[in-house]
């Protein structure tokens, strides 16, 4: 088996259209590591270091929120539900730990409506520390939790050691994987997402403003957290939206709030005026074909279960191009529906869109002298790879450049 790389000619000359001639963005940022993307066609418009690790800080928290408002959408906790604030989340949480708290008091019992509130909007360690110890008996069984987690979401370049974000050696994130967790809050629980809008909470008479500079700002913003320690700097992971159009971004490793908060609008204003929307395919519509081993068809239909949409940005002569990978040919049978591959769109350097695709059919194993042949055929193919190996290693020892049979 093997990667097989589909270049969409149409796609990429429908994404080029029009663009050429003109003078491309030159967008900067300050921010080390930054990201924005728009969150409903999952179009990158720009990135910054955006896979390389560093501290979340207290964005950690996003990942701890995920687990309440998955516990909560399957039942498993209520809005009522009440835990007890114990010693330890106390003392390394509360006002005498030295972070963020929302002022909890040792062996009270809370509800759930309000820790969240306490953890989201006044960032309070001892909330998150309440919260992973009644959910999982210990804080480090806690960050089991987030990191399987992270897993299932898809967060592939993240660890997690605690629930607050304190500071751990191998506690480190990606501004990529924590627009990706932002986006997944977004979508799966809106309704419990609209806590992070809310802009103050008061309890135990202590009233604290929402951290997240961006809600002060008339902007669209409606959430989502900030972060700060001192080895990773201010960070902030915000949504805003506006005319309908949601977009998410990253941004960490700034030197002052001032800054964070200055960047971070500076990003999301860019990112609504300077971009338009360019639908390539329609949902269902055959973006390409994967080959099948062994099939009554030799291929099957790839397809997208929504709209595949790029934001490309206004007067740009950037590069397109866009490809499907999969791992292929695939072996049949292929059933209708399940996932096969990634459409990959590319402006310049930047990876501007992937987007998964499904077999648009289904495709029974063929007849004995069908995959006799296909088996033959596969079985050529692969001396000739292989030929082409042995030739590019040869080259490669003497200094020339081969082209990729593949």
């Amino acid at each position: 088996m093997r990667r097989t790389f589909l270049t969409l000619l149409a796609a990429a000359c429908a994404l080029g259209a029009g663009l050429a001639g003109a003078a491309a963005q030159n967008f900067q940022t300050a921010a080390p590591h930054a990201i924005l993307i728009d969150a409903d066609s999952g179009s990158v418009l720009f990135e910054k270091a955006a896979d390389e690790r560093f501290s979340p800080a207290s964005m950690a928290k996003l990942m701890t929120t995920d687990i309440v408002f998955e516990a909560l959408k399957s039942g498993r906790l209520s809005m009522d539900t009440e835990f007890t604030v114990t010693e330890d989340a106390w003392k390394r949480g509360g006002a005498g730990g030295g972070g963020s708290s929302m002022f909890a008091q040792v062996n009270s019992r809370i509800k759930m409506s309000d820790l969240l509130r306490g953890l989201i909007v006044q960032s309070g360690n001892d909330a998150a520390i309440t919260i992973a110890e009644n959910m999982a008996g210990t804080e480090e069984a806690f960050a089991g939790l987030m990191n399987q987690r992270a897993k299932e979401i898809g967060l592939t370049n993240s660890t997690f050691r605690n629930a607050t974000g304190y500071s751990a050696p191998d506690q480190k994130v990606t501004a990529r994987d924590m627009a990706k967790l932002a986006i997944h809050i977004i979508d799966t629980y809106p309704d419990l997402y609209k806590i992070f809008a809310e802009k103050e909470f008061t309890w135990n008479k202590i009233r604290q403003q929402n951290r997240n500079p961006l809600l002060a700002l008339d902007i669209g913003a409606d959430g989502l957290k900030t972060g700060y320690l001192e080895e990773s700097g201010y960070a902030l992971t915000g949504s805003a939206v506006q005319n309908g159009q949601r977009l998410v971004l990253v941004v960490s490793g700034l030197k002052t709030a001032r800054d964070r908060a200055a960047e971070a609008r500076k990003l999301m204003e860019w990112g609504f005026r300077a971009f338009e929307t360019r639908q390539i395919f329609a949902t269902g519509e055959t973006v390409a074909e994967a080959s099948v081993f062994g099939g009554q068809s030799g291929s099957v239909p790839l397809v997208s279960k929504k709209p595949v949409r790029v934001l490309l940005p206004r007067g740009s002569n950037d590069r397109v191009s866009a490809k499907v990978v999969y791992t292929g040919p695939l072996v049949a049978p292929v059933e209708e529906g399940r996932q096969v591959g990634t459409l990959r769109i590319q402006r310049g350097d930047t990876v501007a869109l992937d987007q998964p695709l499904f077999a648009g059919a289904t495709v029974e194993p063929g007849t004995l002298s069908q995959r006799a042949m296909d088996a033959a055929l596969e079985f050529g193919t692969g001396l000739v790879r292989k030929a082409f190996d042995r030739v590019g290693k040869k080259d490669a020892k003497s200094g020339d450049r081969t082209a990729d049979p593949t």
